[in-house]
């Protein structure tokens, strides 16, 4: 008996000396990732969780605005997040990004060279491309029998209360420059006060300022027109719904570019350029824009 209750004692203590051992008992690292609605596979956040061990902590955000105004209050530590390109020239000049170690992510080889070193990150030191796509119209057949072909149509007293708006302001913005003949880029202030008075002119008629709900509010039949941009098209496409269609008005519009970054203050670098490396797999950048409907940058999932 005493043999034995002298096995079990030291059984415990060895374990006790273990637990304070540099290297046992550590936590789990989780990953912070932040990201838009309905924009990643979610089924490969726990496929990467699976191989890796990573926990992933995923949160959304509706808004580039939003997102920017969160990560700028503080009290939330991200660890990888999917801006836009405006808005990472815009993080790269305020210093929020860190620099990506492309070492570690082999599978940036597949990004097709089109979207690499883009003048919103010259070096690609900072972000990698996720997705990419135009801004444009959604328009219901049984409700418009016109051409749909200029930004004109937006602002069509007929369509009153029947026109959706993204809430997004560099992208009303965008409409607004467009349909003056202006550059989506101006910085010039007598251009921007003549879109912004053109957009408060356009309020009476419009239904709402919405993100995610477009979509479902057009296949409902709730509006004749929203600004949206291609994904979405996709995803109707895909939904066989063939009264709503997608155009992209004479005037021109943008080619927008999302892309993976990591912030400064991540806590998980490492971590985070293994999540995007796993993301830039041919096979799974595939399934993702499959699943999401945007365009991929990366050529070798344009071949799988």
């Amino acid at each position: 008996m005493k043999k034995t209750t002298a096995v079990v004692l030291l059984f415990v203590m060895l374990l006790m000396t273990l637990s304070v051992l540099p290297g046992c008992n550590q936590s789990k690292v989780v990953l912070n990732v932040f990201n838009w609605g309905e924009y990643i596979d979610k089924e490969l956040l726990t496929e990467f969780e699976q191989e890796t061990g990573i926990q992933v902590n995923y949160e959304l955000f509706d808004t580039n605005e939003s997102m920017l105004a969160k990560l700028e209050t503080g009290g939330t530590s991200y660890d990888l997040i999917f801006p836009s390109d405006y808005v990472i020239e815009e993080m790269i000049s305020k210093e929020m990004l860190a620099k990506i170690d492309l070492n570690n992510i082999p599978n940036f080889q597949y990004i097709d060279d089109r979207f690499k070193y883009l003048n919103y990150d010259p070096k690609n030191e900072y972000s990698i491309p996720y997705f990419w796509g135009t801004l444009g119209i959604l328009y219901n057949t049984d409700m418009v029998t016109e051409p749909v072909d200029s930004w004109d149509i937006l602002w069509d007293e007929k369509y009153a209360g029947q026109i959706l708006m993204l809430d997004s302001m560099r992208d009303t913005f965008l409409v607004a420059m467009k349909k003056l003949g202006y550059s989506i880029n101006s910085t010039d202030t007598k251009e921007i006060e003549q879109a912004r008075d053109l957009l408060i002119q356009q309020i009476p008629l419009v239904n709402g300022y919405y993100v995610d709900e477009i979509v479902d509010m057009m296949i409902n039949g709730d509006a004749a027109l929203a600004l949206n941009w291609s994904g979405a098209a996709m995803d109707i496409y895909w939904q066989e719904v063939e009264n709503i269609q997608y155009a992209v008005p004479k005037e021109g519009s943008n080619i927008w570019f999302d892309c993976m970054v990591i912030p400064s203050t991540s806590k998980h670098q490492k971590e985070a350029e293994m999540f995007i490396n796993f993301m830039l797999d041919p096979e799974n950048a595939y399934r993702n824009t499959e699943y999401v409907g945007y365009a991929t940058p990366n050529k070798a999932a344009w071949r799988w």
